[in-house]
């Protein structure tokens, strides 16, 4: 497979430049070590034996610092590079269908009233948003996972399908994208921050901002002050009592004034700084991210404008929010207990409180479009890695006017290349309804799913595996992996109702939806169950929605009638084990296998 070769030849590319950086590390900190013992014989020479002169020292000490430096340059190229080791692992082990529990699961995305995101298996360990997400923010994870969840419009599908389509041989900017940044996955609250940069201004700049200076400027000069001070009454520094004095009031004088200052000021500054550090998190990541971006150029429409937001007047945006990254990193020094004792004679908060608000003043309305550019960014390039993995899949086509779904070869895309079983399905205006029987295991609810994950993929601007995928806007409703909860007093049975009047009411509420229904009311008797199953398909039918339904109750059947058809999925037993071809073929089921597989594990019926 070539994009497997491709990948592999990558991979040990970086693993060897990684070994290289690593010995180079190595070299480096063994010479670090060598200026350190030279500067400690020296000075100990110097002071102890008086040898030589101190200054002599001034060598070694360069050499020490200079190779830190350099030690520290090598640090950020060795874990760079880990990171692309990592990330061609894990595309390696998604080629070789073995990368469940290895990415982010997307859990926090998971909504158990969704529509069908928990019955699709889009969240958690082995869903299909872990196979797809190589994100490093929170933006671009959410992008992704909104995309999942909803579908997008005819138009804005068909711009997506041509912009993964150039990303998928962008491999190189893909990488870069895939391993930006300090930690395994940005903390970047992309709302907050959006909402932060367009919120107003506390902190209006007037004539005191440089009377301000002026102050931090004299508050300096009172820390000198009261330091010397300190040393004279220690008896360290000879100094006659009025110049004591003089400092003494100087300095007291100088703290109340500044007491005063940052009184009157205390309740914007702790606002204004409150609210950045809320919303600014890993902001170097989001700086790198945007960086990369600005430095190359697209053909395909939506690439090209996305990367036309971020032309800006005057410094780009990458810039500017390393900028405001530089601005946390000075406000989280306040932290240290050094800045805690001179800060407030510096005026420090209120100082960063207005480097702030000029920052947001002059690019915080910029902020929201530059988050959505990377999250799109982002979401493009993850669904472009799964193209080039998948390069057998199709684009879907998109139409308008009567509602289908008209699958060819259909697979599921969490299932491994050579386990996938392909059927084709096709629903229409003529035929609404497939009612699926069969027995235990025999591939009813993986066909559901299948359907299902191909209506996402392909309106969130995917291809799909199959080879050939037609299809109107759908909205998908399904009813598939149904539990009932102590905590909320609800049976499976009432936990499944409930999820039939949301696919109604979405029925009923403009566009078509797919339903997807597996053991339709299965949790009742078979009369009632058979007088609610066509009640609720005849009430979605009448409605304009699709869909298909599977049963083991043969009664059911009955209900497809002029809506639709019967299709099942056979069986049969071999060498005392069910084996299983998971192909869909027309009519209904002729027989169960419960009893034989009873049988198969020791039971005695």
């Amino acid at each position: 497979m070539r994009e497997r070769q491709e990948y592999a030849r990558r991979l040990e590319q970086r693993q060897g430049e990684l070994q290289v950086r690593e010995q180079r590390h190595l070299r480096l900190g063994n010479w670090r070590l060598v200026a350190a013992v030279w500067l400690a014989a020296g000075l100990f020479g110097a002071f102890k034996y008086e040898v030589w002169s101190p200054w002599w020292m001034a060598l070694p000490a360069l050499a020490f610092v200079w190779v830190g430096t350099r030690m520290q340059k090598a640090e950020e190229d060795r874990a760079h590079l880990r990171r692309a080791v990592s990330y061609y692992v894990r595309a390696l082990a998604r080629v070789d269908g073995d990368w469940a529990g290895k990415g982010e699961s997307g859990a926090r995305f998971l909504d158990e009233h969704h529509l069908y995101a928990n019955d699709l298996d889009l969240f958690g360990t082995g869903s299909l948003f872990e196979l797809l997400c190589n994100a490093r923010t929170r933006v671009g994870e959410a992008t992704l996972a909104g995309w999942l969840c909803g579908p997008a419009a005819g138009e804005v599908v068909r711009a997506r399908q041509a912009a993964v389509e150039e990303l998928a041989l962008r491999l190189d900017l893909r990488e870069d994208l895939a391993v930006l940044g300090e930690t395994a996955r940005g903390g970047l609250h992309a709302e907050a921050l959006a909402q932060w940069g367009d919120g107003p201004v506390v902190l209006e700049v007037t004539a005191f901002r440089a009377v301000a200076w002026v102050l931090s400027v004299l508050g300096a000069v009172a820390v000198l002050a009261f330091v010397t001070y300190m040393i004279s009454v220690l008896g360290l520094l000879p100094m006659s009592e009025p110049v004591r004095s003089v400092l003494r009031i100087y300095f007291l004088l100088m703290a109340m004034g500044l007491w005063g200052v940052l009184r009157h000021f205390r309740q914007r500054t702790d606002r204004v700084l409150h609210e950045a550090e809320a919303a600014s998190h890993d902001l170097a990541l989001l700086a790198g991210v945007l960086g990369r971006l600005e430095a190359d150029r697209f053909a395909a429409p939506r690439l090209a404008e996305l990367r036309a937001t971020l032309d800006v007047e005057g410094a780009p945006p990458s810039r500017r929010m390393a900028q405001l990254n530089r601005l946390m990193e000075l406000a989280d020094s306040r932290d240290h207990q050094l800045m805690r004792l001179i800060g407030p004679a510096l005026l420090w908060d209120l100082h960063l409180a207005y480097a702030m608000e000029d920052w947001r003043r002059k690019s915080g309305s910029h902020m929201r479009q530059w988050l959505e550019a990377v999250g799109e960014m982002e979401a493009l390039s993850s669904l472009a890695g799964y193209r080039y993995e998948n390069p057998e899949s199709v684009y879907p086509e998109l139409v308008e006017g009567a509602s289908c779904f008209e699958g060819e070869a259909l697979c599921h895309p969490l299932l491994a290349r050579g386990g996938a079983v392909a059927n084709d399905v096709r629903l229409g205006d003529q035929l609404r309804v497939m009612v699926v029987s069969g027995s235990n295991m025999s591939g009813k609810s993986t066909l559901l799913r299948t359907v299902g994950v191909s209506a996402v993929l392909a309106q969130a601007g995917s291809p799909v595996r199959a080879r050939r995928l037609r299809m109107t806007p759908l909205c998908v409703g399904a009813s598939i992996r149904l539990q009932d909860s102590l905590q909320a007093g609800e049976s499976r049975f009432y936990a499944e109702i409930l999820r039939l009047r949301q696919i109604v009411e979405a029925a009923g509420g403009g566009g078509t939806v797919l339903f997807l229904i597996d053991e339709m009311l299965h949790g009742t008797n078979s009369h009632d169950r058979r007088i609610g199953a066509e009640a609720i398909v005849r009430g979605l039918v009448k409605r304009g929605a699709m869909g298909f339904v599977t049963t083991h109750d043969l009664a059911l059947s009955e209900i497809a009638g002029e809506m639709g058809m019967n299709v099942h999925f056979e069986d049969h037993l071999e060498d005392g084990r069910m084996r299983f071809d998971y192909r869909m073929r027309p009519g209904v089921v002729q027989k169960s296998n419960a009893i034989a597989l009873m049988r198969s594990v020791g039971l005695e019926v």
